[in-house]
Formats: C-alpha cells, structure tokens, sequence
C-alpha cells in the first residue's frame, strides 16, 4: 500500500474530504517527488501536486502517478478551491506544525467555502514513524555511503589541517559517493572544542585529544546519522576510561533493544553505566532519536518519553550515548538502526567502534 493510499485512509478515519499539504518532506512522502514551490492536495477522490511551470516536466516524470500534476492559473488557491469543489470535498485538513498563523489565516480567508482545521501533520507524523521495507531499504543505502565517509576521513586527515577542513571532506566525499545533500551540518570537533556535543567546527588546527565527528547523508529524502569519536596522539587512561565507558553503554542499550521495549528503558540502561563509572552529570542529552525525511523524528530514546513508547516494527532510531567534561573534552558513539518489518532488530552502522588513534 503506497503512503497515499494510507494516508487518504487515515484522512478518511479522522473525519476529513481532504488535506492541504505545504510541508516539503511531507510532500515527498507522498508523491515521491522533491520540490520547492507548490503545495500537495489530497482528496477521496483524486489528489494532485500543484506547482508552477518550472517544475511541471519533472513533476510528471518523477511523482507518483496516483497525483495530477496541475500547473495552477489564476492563483494557488484559486486552483485548490475549484479542486475541492469538483471532488466534493467540505472539511480540510492543514499541517498545523507546518503552516503559520498568519498562512493558515490566509487560507481560511480563501477558502471560505470550506471547513478548515489542522490534523493533518499528526496523522503524517504516526505515519512516517514506521518505515517500509522500501524506506529502509534507502536508508541503508544512506548509512552505506556514511560508512564509506569516516572509512576515508580516518585515512585522510593530518595534523595540520583545521576542524572546517575535516567537516567539509566529510561532507565532499558523501556528496560525490551518493548523497544528494547532507543530512545536517556537520560536525568535527576536536580537544576542548569536543566538550560541546553541537559543536560548530573551528577555523584553527586540530587539538590533541579527542576528535568527534557526527554526520550524515541524505540519500532519496532520507537521512543517515553516525557519530564517531577518534583519538588524535596517544589515549592516556582517563581518556581511556571515557571512551571505554561511552562504548559499553551504547553496547549495553543496543543489545537489549528489540520489539516491545520501552524506550525510556533504553536510555536508562546507558545513562546507568555512564553515571556509574562516575560521570553523572555530563550525559545531558537522551540516548537517541527517530531519524527518516528528517534527522530528528519520533521515537526518543529519552528519560522523558512516554511510559507506553516502545521499539515497534519500521522504527528506526540512534543509539548515542555521550560523556562531555566542560572545559576538557567530550566523547560521543553513535549507531542508527532499525526494528524491520519481521520485527528483528538490525544495525544499520557498520563502521568499527575500537579506539582509534592518529598521529
């Protein structure tokens, strides 16, 4: 069943005729087709991608042919109106996470005829949570291409070279291996720069110490993300200590994931071990997070989440527990997998996780 079909059902159990959709993942979710300037209209009947003259040809050849592609004349709304009048459609759904104010006032002041509401960007969001055998097909395919990037970085970097610099190899070499864009800035910092888990990357020389490099690449709408932390010079014990702590929670929580299992739990398991090794305090962020056509989705692996939120099959999630000792340096170890459609729990990062040590 495609995302569609699916979705015009929920549309349907929720009470609507109809869904505007302006949100560009969402978008993409559901016409497989990557665009900048239209909206998605999603009736009972007939559903359409609306866009304007420079995206018609692509848009017929690429989208799926479950939507008309129509190039509006006389106005955006105008065409949605006429659309709804012509499928019968009365109640509409918006994204209320996506539109502002002031656009969702302005639709209600040109649809007029019609009953509008949000709803829609909940009903894609518990969609878009359980991934396909398709969906994750393509995120190996990301993860892939991530894999191959910190294989080449760990073999190109030198001690003279900056943060900006390793970031941007990172990102050059996923770009030309595959990745249509990156799937968020990128991450390389090193020394007391790897204390802040957000790190922004530094126009000066790498520092001894710990290298932290998280990134990913975006490949057909979906993200990758990887987190890998390296030792430039030689690892002293307490360098040791961190690193080895860090890897055996993350170890811990993704051998006890599998369906069924709370989330909350997960993050508990690894925040335990780190705490316990005497570095309470300095894991500040949760364990993990949903990752899809956005790098940061549901599920959360958190402290906060839910008492009913556990793995259900086609999430996929990271597992990145960190230690960060301000002023000092900070290490973090990143995995994303996946519950697959069997429901059998599956790593999608095959890069190594042994303390690596350059220079």
């Amino acid at each position: 069943m495609s995302h569609l079909t699916k979705f015009r059902a929920a549309l349907a159990e929720a009470g609507y005729d109809a869904a505007i959709i302006s949100d560009k993942r969402n978008q993409r979710y559901l016409s497989g087709f990557d665009f900048d300037d239209g909206l998605v209209l999603v009736t009972q009947k007939q559903s359409y991608l609306i866009t304007d003259f420079r995206y018609a040809e692509a848009a017929r050849a690429q989208t799926s042919k479950e939507l008309a592609v129509v190039v509006p004349e006389g106005g955006m709304m105008l065409c949605i109106g006429g659309l709804l009048s012509d499928n019968g459609a009365k109640t509409v759904a918006t994204e209320d996470q996506a539109l502002s104010c002031a656009t969702f006032r302005r639709y209600c002041d040109l649809l007029k005829d019609f009953t509008l509401s949000g709803g829609a960007s909940e009903i894609l969001s518990k969609l878009r949570i359980c991934k396909d055998a398709e969906e994750l097909e393509i995120i190996a395919r990301a993860q892939a291409v991530t894999d191959a990037a910190f294989e080449h970085i760990i073999g190109w970097i030198r001690p003279e070279m900056t943060e900006i610099e390793v970031a941007l190899e990172i990102e050059f070499f996923m770009r030309k291996n595959g990745a249509e864009a990156i799937a968020f800035d990128t991450i390389a910092v090193s020394g007391t720069n790897s204390a802040r888990p957000h790190g922004v990357p530094r126009r000066c020389k790498l520092e001894k110490g710990f290298l932290t490099m998280d990134f990913g690449a975006r490949v057909d709408g979906y993200c990758s993300d990887m987190t890998r932390t390296v030792v430039l010079g030689k690892a002293d014990a307490d360098i040791k200590k961190v690193y080895n702590t860090v890897l055996k929670a993350q170890t811990a929580a993704l051998e006890a994931a599998a369906e069924g299992v709370s989330c909350r739990e997960l993050d508990a398991i690894a925040r335990n071990i780190i705490n316990g090794a005497g570095y309470e305090g300095c894991f500040g962020h949760s364990l993990g997070h949903g990752v899809g056509l956005l790098i940061h989705e549901n599920p959360r692996l958190s402290f906060g989440a839910g008492e009913k939120d556990v793995l259900e099959r086609g999430h996929v999630v990271t597992f990145e527990p960190g230690i960060y000792l301000e002023g000092k340096y900070g290490c973090r170890i990143e995995d994303m997998a996946c519950i697959r459609p069997d429901g059998s729990f599956y790593d999608f990062t095959q890069s190594p996780k042994d303390l690596i040590e350059l220079f």
